[in-house]
């Protein structure tokens, strides 16, 4: 695979934001939703999710970025381009005429060991090349596994806020039950094993982006929920027990008496779960005045109201 920075087209010094914009902007054109004509829309999609997957584990790109593994998350080589270059011609280094390697007296067996925990068995790769090693070394490389298939799966935003087990429907026909991990958003992805395409070394993953329906009268603000609740005038202005709408059903919310359009209550815990604590649901009050009440009109009319309510306006 080429270099995931480059795949996503980032800077190796962009952010995490950076690179989740960019893998968005990516998946959002080669989805094989949106692509079914196009066979290689899927294979694209996997390759901009494998790069997406590398940079956005810490761990892996801080050993990406020093060379210790590649784009695919294999360790490389600890002998550089060809196994020997500058380093063969010093001591313990490659003998010409196909006597193999002299590693200033280890034997082979010690070698193979070596590769073997560098490359966790995939030493095998390398034998069997032009010129490659002696038979010592001489296996095969693992059967490659089948491809990953990649899904989206639109969740409605109240099962996303409370987390509601959502079911997905397989390429195969099958059915799997996901449970929504904490902090899910747009652009989430989850990973099923062995969900995917058969291979001759065992089946693929399902890759799985979540993508959040909007809502009629939510919308999200970090971990939080906004609603604009509409109010009386009575309500607002002798204050009252109203009943509020939240994503797990509707509670009583106290309006204090006084209270102006604008006006932001908290109901704690009705939020979003984040990673670490669930966010809240903030109700904004919204006054509503009716256009044909003949009687507020006519006390409108009488009432002298003090003050002026534009004056840290400047007007």
């Amino acid at each position: 695979m080429a270099d995931p920075y480059a795949t996503l087209g980032v800077s190796r010094g962009a952010s995490e934001d950076e690179v989740k914009k960019a893998y968005r902007k990516l998946a959002k054109e080669l989805h094989p939703d949106r692509n079914k004509d196009n066979p290689k829309a899927a294979e694209k999609f996997s390759i901009v999710t494998q790069a997406y997957d590398l940079l956005m584990d810490k761990d892996k790109r801080a050993r990406f970025d020093r060379g210790e593994i590649d784009a695919e998350g294999n360790p490389t080589s600890p002998f550089g381009a060809g196994f020997g270059g500058a380093r063969g011609s010093q001591q313990g280094g490659f003998r010409p005429g196909g006597a193999g390697f002299d590693f200033g007296g280890a034997d082979a067996g010690g070698f193979e060991d070596i590769l073997e925990g560098l490359f966790g068995g995939r030493s095998a790769g390398m034998g069997g090349q032009q010129g490659g090693f002696s038979s010592g070394f001489g296996r095969r490389p693992p059967p490659a596994k089948g491809a990953n298939v990649a899904y989206r799966l639109r969740v409605p935003f109240e099962d996303a806020a409370a987390l509601k087990p959502q079911r997905i429907q397989l390429r195969d026909g099958g059915t799997i039950d996901l449970k929504l991990p904490k902090g899910v958003e747009t652009g989430t992805q989850m990973r099923l094993g062995g969900k995917g395409d058969a291979g001759p070394g065992g089946n693929g993953d399902a890759i799985v982006t979540i993508e959040i329906e909007p809502h009629r009268f939510y919308t999200r603000d970090g971990d939080n929920i906004r609603l604009d609740l509409p109010v009386t005038l009575r309500e607002a202005v002798a204050g009252a027990s109203v009943r509020v709408p939240t994503p797990e059903g509707a509670v009583n919310l106290k309006v204090p008496a006084g209270s102006s359009s604008g006006k932001t209550l908290r109901l704690k815990g009705r939020g979003f779960h984040g990673k670490n604590a669930r966010g809240d649901l903030l109700v904004t009050l919204m006054i509503e005045i009716p256009a044909d009440d003949t009687k507020l009109a006519a006390f409108v009319a009488d009432w002298n109201a003090e003050g002026n309510p534009r004056s840290r306006l400047g007007v």
